[in-house]
């Protein structure tokens, strides 16, 4: 019996330990760090957090890259990134790819982490100027999600104002704006819909069902009574589709 336990205790930290490196450590598909050869096609470095890495959730530049072969996708997210951490880098993980094109989806981490407003401006303000100084690439702003799916909550009232924020920099920088935010709105607005709630055991458990037990990313957003978000943060498959479809319509009209 004392054999048995300790065979089930090494096997559950050994299915922990590859669902935490599967999530958490395990570096994106073709990094930043891989860009050591002149492009040979148009490259488009996505910027961000989780959203973009997209261990956690929907990989919708892996969608991106089956689809467009014509292009190459750098996944430049990280996990638990804010706007502070990307500026901080945008030289090594952006201006170094040398892009055509530049996709920044960046703050999720800063409204949870109630980051000043005025300090997340200065942040994405910065990280554009510094791309369009040393780059020609055209640059896309994302809106950010909404935190949870119920659009009536503080947090989501919060966000408002840093989606805002984007907007009006993409405006002033001469940059694009894909409103991610808006086309996931008008589909939450029809019906009752789960307040934010995130845990790091709700991700945790998520991301186990996805690698353990092969459950996409859609069902286990349903299963916790949600549409678009897989644990009120990151994106089930059907919001990262629409992503990826903001993201081609914008590469179709450079």
């Amino acid at each position: 019996m004392k054999r048995l336990i300790v065979i089930s205790l090494c096997l559950l930290v050994a299915a922990a330990g590859l669902v935490g490196y599967l999530t958490f450590l395990r570096p994106p598909d073709n990094p930043p760090a891989a860009c050591t050869a002149e492009p040979t096609r148009p490259r488009v470095v996505a910027a961000g957090d989780s959203l973009t890495q997209g261990s956690l959730g929907a990989n919708w530049l892996a969608a991106l890259r089956a689809k467009h072969p014509a292009y190459e996708f750098v996944n430049a997210g990280i996990n638990g990134n804010t706007s502070a951490d990307l500026l901080r880098r945008v030289d090594s993980d952006i201006v170094a790819c040398r892009p055509a094109a530049v996709t920044l989806l960046i703050g999720t981490n800063d409204v949870r982490d109630d980051v000043p407003l005025d300090q997340y401006r200065n942040n994405l303000r910065g990280t554009i100027e510094r791309v369009k100084a040393q780059t020609g690439a055209r640059v896309a702003l994302m809106s950010l999600p909404p935190l949870g799916e119920d659009l009536n909550t503080d947090i989501n009232r919060k966000l408002t104002g840093y989606n805002a924020a984007i907007k009006e920099i993409a405006t002033q920088a001469n940059a694009d704006y894909l409103p991610l935010h808006e086309r996931m709105a008008e589909i939450l607005r029809e019906g009752p819909r789960t307040a934010y709630d995130f845990s790091f055991p709700l991700a945790f458990e998520a991301a186990a069902q996805h690698y353990l037990f092969q459950r996409g990313w859609d069902e286990i957003a349903r299963s916790g009574g949600r549409e678009l978000l897989v644990d009120h943060v990151h994106l089930a498959d059907r919001g990262g589709a629409i992503v990826a479809d903001l993201t081609t319509d914008w590469l179709h009209g450079l």
